[in-house]
């Protein structure tokens, strides 16, 4: 039917606004409920997409840390071996170690920054993700409760007998 929880959502809004009113009444109204019960049910079934496209985020987030750290040792390893090259040069030795720990410091830090920001992007993810579903089931409950109260204020239609039982109590 439509594509992202969001728009299943703008979807039963727009159907709840679109929605005859029940006559004298400006709170109440009618709405189909095969169709409501499946927009409900597909926002029921993108859900867990979403939740497993944020769990998809965090293990990213370890995979791009694990890779920080690996170019972090690649980085220092080289930083050393060319080190040892020039140990013969006391004062060149000194310079290339003090490079490797500003490369070893630099890795860190841009891996702790990658970090951070995955963590901010996976936090905001769920916090989003909690506010929808969260939204959702407010709706949910309100529309039942609507639901419940026209149905229990619904007039009872009363049973006209068929003409052949007039006829016969005639």
């Amino acid at each position: 039917m439509a594509g992202s929880v969001e728009e299943l959502i703008t979807m039963l809004y727009e159907m709840v606004q679109d929605a005859r009113s029940v006559p004298l009444s400006s709170d109440k109204c009618v709405l189909e409920r095969d169709k409501v019960l499946d927009l409900l049910d597909e926002v029921t079934a993108q859900l867990p997409a979403e939740i497993k496209q944020a769990r998809g985020v965090v293990e990213n987030r370890q995979e791009i840390i694990a890779e920080a750290r690996k170019e972090a040792e690649t980085i220092r390893k080289q930083a050393e071996d060319k080190a040892k090259q020039m140990v013969s040069r006391e004062e060149i030795f000194l310079v290339a170690k003090r490079r490797a720990n500003d490369v070893i410091m630099a890795s860190e830090a841009k891996s702790k920054e990658l970090r951070r920001a995955s963590n901010e992007y996976v936090e905001d993810s769920l916090r989003k993700t909690e506010e929808a579903l969260a939204q959702t089931l407010v709706e949910l409950r309100q529309a039942r409760s609507r639901f419940r109260a026209s149905a229990a204020q619904a007039p009872a239609v009363p049973v006209v007998p068929a003409a052949e039982e007039t006829e016969k109590a005639e």
